[in-house]
């Protein structure tokens, strides 16, 4: 029996992110495969003909490979924390239907998934927690989920294509009550400039009837202008089409890799790390 997601639904904004990590997975086998997005795109009973046509323009086929590095540079992150901190928490923000966590389990780290609370209600019918994982129901925004984790033996937290909604005021209040929080853990997320913002914004910003881009989050350097908001922030950033992989790959044209220069280069495509010192 597949599981069925209407048009014009919450539900639907799940299946844009997850079609695009499939077709990553079919277009760039070489660097990037998602195996749980092919399985569960074949369990959904949904209309998929407009994402599919829509997959084949050279646009979209170059966003599929953003997608794609994305993930890749994030998981990258989660790893290279889980070989210092065996058994810490590795917590997916604003998750959807991305498993990052389950292909970065080292076998005894805890996995945490959090998002609102219906699409936590689509997951746990499509991606039942597993053994050391928990789906939890939550607004970001709201603190009450900062006690859920367990972060005793440290924490690595990431989140993937969702500051972007997020005003700048809501993402400095949130780092800073993560930095009081779980001292010593790490916050890894994927971030862009202004310009890029504004692109990314066009779309969504129209039917929710936002005027104010200019609030909404964005940056450009990230040390010199996060590292102010607190003085516990360790911050660090890279490209993030260029900045792990050189995308040196028979599967990515030419013009591909020119655009990932531009993306990193002018757009401030980046993942921002911010690593939470002591307690005050």
């Amino acid at each position: 029996m597949k599981y069925k997601i209407e048009k014009n639904t919450v539900q639907e904004t799940l299946i844009i992110p997850l079609y695009a990590r499939k077709v990553c997975s079919e277009l760039y086998p070489n660097l990037y495969r998602d195996e749980t997005a092919v399985r569960l795109i074949d369990e959904i009973d949904y209309d998929f003909s407009e994402a599919e046509k829509k997959s084949r323009s050279l646009m979209q086929r170059f966003g599929s490979l953003e997608v794609a590095m994305r993930q890749n540079d994030l998981a990258f992150e989660v790893r290279d924390y889980l070989k210092s901190h065996p058994n810490a928490a590795v917590v997916n923000l604003g998750c959807g239907l991305d498993s990052t966590g389950r292909s970065c389990d080292n076998g005894s780290c805890k996995i945490y998934n959090l998002d609102f609370p219906d699409v936590i209600a689509v997951r746990n019918e499509l991606l039942p927690a597993g053994e050391r994982e928990e789906n939890i129901p939550c607004d970001l925004n709201n603190t009450e989920w900062l006690r859920k984790i367990d972060s005793s033996n440290g924490a690595v937290f990431f989140a993937s294509g969702v500051f972007y909604y997020f005003l700048t005021e809501q993402v400095k209040t949130l780092v800073q009550q993560m930095a009081d929080a779980f001292p010593d853990s790490v916050l890894v997320f994927d971030a862009a400039n202004r310009t890029a913002v504004k692109m990314i914004a066009k779309t969504w910003l129209k039917s929710a009837k936002i005027q104010d881009v200019g609030a909404y989050f964005a940056v450009s350097n990230a040390k010199s202008e996060l590292s102010l908001w607190d003085s516990r922030l360790q911050v660090t950033s890279r490209g993030y089409m260029l900045g792990y992989n050189d995308l040196r790959d028979p599967s990515v044209s030419g013009f591909f890799r020119f655009l990932a220069k531009v993306g990193d280069g002018m757009m401030k495509m980046q993942i921002v790390k911010i690593g939470f010192g002591g307690r005050k």
